[in-house]
């Protein structure tokens, strides 16, 4: 099963992990990024992540539903 990679340009740096799965159209709001955040269905750079405050940073990976996006500074 091949993972699909696709970059996510944003305007500044360091974005919150529930502001970036908004942005990029993974969620549909906070409570739904705060609840797969805590299930465990969100990892950043191969590590599960359970805080929805984490901050990002270019070029970090995150992977939700089997698909792989990374942040990617806007310039």
């Amino acid at each position: 099963m091949s993972t699909q990679q696709q970059k996510v340009k944003v305007k500044t740096l360091p974005i919150r992990l529930g502001q970036f799965l908004k942005l990029a159209n993974l969620v549909q709001d906070g409570m739904e990024a705060k609840m797969r955040i805590q299930d465990g269905e969100v990892m950043v750079n191969n590590i599960t992540e359970n805080q929805r405050g984490k901050q990002l940073k270019h070029l970090d990976k995150i992977t939700i539903d089997g698909s792989t996006w990374i942040v990617d500074l806007k310039k």
